[in-house]
């Protein structure tokens, strides 16, 4: 079965208190966030605190997920390189795209990792859809895409496409850790120092390339929606 053909409802158990939503302004480095991601997992897995999602911004950096090839890190003094735990390769952050750490006890919810991968894809595809952008999934590669019609076909004769929202999850007691990332107005030339999730055919887009301009708290608003869809119910962070 592929992933499109997956059910992505990911709804908890009935009595499962609705999901903590937190969005914090300006940016957060990189180390902090990952400490808090560490310390509401832990929580969320003692059952001491409830399930927690996180929108954010970084500064400009890198990340290598378990997968990453260090012949794919092409400009390694570029901006900070930080390890992970995350599944995938390489993937920039950055001002002007929205980082959504999803930290969610899959007990409470399906075990199927799968399944999780293609919920998360879910929620960005539909915020794209209410934004009037089709993002598509493909079998062969986690992430949301979108179709350039217009470009030059590739050397197989295939569509030019781009990525606009990358995904990279870990599991510790089936608590998710990290999440997504959806291009907004990111720079996109900052992604030129690494080859993104390890894949050279593909380039990288941004609602704004795509001639979309939207406020960032619109996006979130958006998002929000479509992760009730697909998760169940939130209730505002107020930390």
């Amino acid at each position: 079965m592929q992933r499109d053909q997956v059910s992505t409802s990911m709804f908890p158990n009935e009595g499962s208190p609705p999901v903590r939503w937190r969005v914090t302004d300006g940016l957060t480095a990189y180390e902090d966030a990952l400490a808090t991601m560490e310390r509401e997992v832990a929580l969320i897995a003692e059952g001491a605190a409830d399930e927690l999602v996180w929108l954010l911004e970084h500064p400009p950096l890198y990340t290598a997920g378990t997968s990453a090839d260090a012949k794919d890190l092409l400009a390694p003094g570029r901006f900070p390189v930080h390890q992970t735990g995350r599944g995938g390769e390489y993937t920039y952050h950055g001002p002007g795209q929205r980082v959504g750490y999803v930290m969610l006890d899959l007990k409470r919810r399906r075990q199927d990792v799968r399944a999780f991968v293609a919920a998360l894809e879910q929620v960005v595809i539909g915020t794209l859809a209410d934004m009037n952008i089709r993002g598509e999934r493909r079998e062969d590669r986690v992430g949301v895409w979108v179709a350039r019609p217009e470009r030059p076909r590739l050397p197989d004769g295939s569509m030019a496409e781009d990525k606009i929202a990358a995904l990279g999850i870990r599991l510790r007691k089936w608590v998710s850790f990290h999440g997504f990332s959806l291009n907004v107005d990111p720079e996109l030339e900052h992604f030129s120092g690494i080859v993104p999730c390890g894949i050279s055919l593909y380039g990288v887009t941004s609602l704004y390339d795509l001639g979309l301009l939207v406020q960032m708290s619109e996006v979130d608003s958006l998002i929000r929606t479509n992760f009730e869809r697909v998760f169940g119910p939130t209730v505002r962070d107020p930390a």
